[in-house]
């Protein structure tokens, strides 16, 4: 029996909501079709936002949406994007699918999404192709209030008011598709770009900032987090936090590799852990990049930012490559649990994470086929996990045993999160890595009363999916088989699941 210890009177740090953030690119039919389909679409929208998805997000109550990448955002020119929709410019996507890009998603459609969705906006920057001067207008045309060129521009545009920045990524893999720069390159013209990104109007103590992101390292590329820190945190006016209040990291989980990745569906046991190693990998990355992040910034005041995550295989057989469109099974469910759960039990450092991508590209939480809309695997892992959105962790251990068919590829067979939410509820979230064993769990909890609980569980097996045909293969489903008493909760945790309990 695995013995899961929670201490609910330790409180170990702050999850903030961001961490179950979500990113937006023009990427295949992410925006289009995905999210926006135009007002005059007979698929029912508002203000040109598909109505079923707006509505399914909002379930989700998704606390942020990067956008507009991603490698699409370090070639992407905001004017394109703004006035009459017929007289924006038209343009390929060269790195997505070779696809003509009509621009008339831009930034005032974005914002109105935001609106609908009611979540905070996270826009990245064109350092990659751009100029100082274009990020700054961007700015100013976002947020300034009062009389300005950029200002009087928004307002023919029609809108008058300034809407809020609250992140703001100043380029987006720079390393790479943004710029192909070095560390010491890149750090200098975060310096030189963000000085621009301004918080206008009057300094009052709590007027709102602009949370200024850094781009930082792609995987396990401590050279680059070392250089970029030094240049751009080391050598900086005391109190500024070298200029950031972010540095990101991306990591994307490829099964069989960056060029071969693998299928999606078609997949066999020894994939199945191999998966999941690399699921879980994303920990020792978060544990690496920390520690150098600790040398600069001890006081954990800059967040490690993830904001692309998620899984990455073959696209499927018969779509565009440059449109990264795959299905999602009960693979794709654990790994978004043990993710979460990870970033969780790191919130003292990770402070936003955004999966990729929220529709039709990636790890979607949700896919479309024209009128069609349905919720993957994925999508029902976030909705089971919003309890934990502003809690507070607590301090949470599971004893655990390796499993695997590989000595490189042997993991935990059992992995935790606990946290006091919001509702003053304690919720604890675990996931079963194995897709043969189920676990009984004798669950030990201090400092507080079991005498009501309750749980839902999402399982299946382990290449189970949703689609169009049968949208409702996967979803969760109560769970009612717990036994309480003496400050104990025993259960049985089913092979391949997630389950999510609330205490209280």
């Amino acid at each position: 029996m695995a013995k899961l210890y929670i201490n609910a009177g330790k409180k170990e740090g702050h999850i903030n909501k961001e961490i179950q953030g979500h990113f937006s690119e023009h990427l295949g039919r992410c925006i289009y079709e995905g999210i926006y389909v135009g007002e005059n679409s007979p698929i029912k929208n508002t203000n040109g936002m598909r109505d079923d998805v707006v509505a399914a997000l909002k379930e989700l109550e998704i606390p942020v949406l990067r956008w507009p990448g991603g490698c699409f955002a370090d070639e992407y020119h905001w004017k394109d994007g703004i006035g009459p929709k017929e007289t924006r410019k038209r343009m390929v996507n060269t790195h997505w699918g070779g696809v003509v890009e009509d621009n008339s998603f831009g930034t005032h459609e974005y914002m109105e999404l935001c609106r609908q969705l009611g979540c905070k906006t996270y826009i990245n920057g064109n350092v990659g192709s751009g100029t100082v001067q274009e990020m700054s207008e961007w700015v100013e045309y976002m947020t300034f209030k009062g009389i300005s060129p950029m200002a009087d521009l928004r307002a023919k545009n029609g809108h008058p008011d300034p809407w809020k920045i609250d992140y703001f990524g100043v380029g987006n893999e720079n390393w790479g598709c943004g710029g192909n720069m070095t560390p010491e390159f890149y750090a200098n013209e975060y310096r030189r770009y963000q000085t621009y990104v301004r918080n206008y109007g009057k300094k009052k103590k709590n007027a709102h900032k602009i949370q200024k992101i850094c781009c930082g390292a792609n995987v396990d590329d401590y050279y680059w987090t070392k250089g970029v820190l030094k240049t751009a945190f080391y050598h900086c006016p005391k109190g500024t936090h070298g200029f950031m209040d972010g540095l990101s990291l991306h990591y994307y989980v490829h099964p069989l590799g960056w060029k071969k990745k693998g299928s999606a569906t078609d997949f066999d046991d020894k994939v199945w852990y191999m998966t999941m190693w690399k699921a879980l990998y994303i920990e020792e990355l978060i544990k690496r990049h920390g520690a150098i992040m600790d040398q600069y910034d001890p006081k954990k005041k800059v967040g490690m930012i993830i904001d692309e995550w998620g899984s990455w295989y073959t696209v499927e057989p018969g779509t565009n490559p440059g449109f990264l469109y795959q299905q999602n099974t009960m693979r794709d469910a654990l790994i978004a649990g043990v993710s979460l759960n990870i970033f969780n039990k790191h919130c003292d450092r990770v402070k936003m994470a955004n999966i990729a991508q929220i529709v039709n590209v990636l790890q979607a939480v949700i896919l479309t086929e024209g009128e069609k809309m349905l919720l993957t695997p994925t999508y029902h892992v976030f909705h089971m996990y919003k309890c934990h959105q502003d809690a507070e962790l607590v301090e949470s251990s599971i004893v655990t045993e390796e499993i695997g068919l590989e000595k490189k590829y042997m993991i935990p067979n059992l992995n935790e999160s606990a946290s006091i939410g919001t509702d003053g509820k304690l919720h604890i979230t675990l996931n079963n890595l194995s897709i043969t064993e189920d676990y009984p769990i004798d669950a030990e909890i201090i400092d507080f009363d079991t005498t009501k609980v309750s749980a839902e569980i999402l399982t299946n097996e382990m290449h189970a999916m949703n689609t169009f045909d049968a949208p409702e293969t996967v979803k969760p489903s109560v769970f009612d088989k717990i036994e309480t008493g003496n400050g104990r909760l025993k259960f049985t945790i089913p092979a391949c699941s997630v389950m999510s309990i609330t205490v209280g």
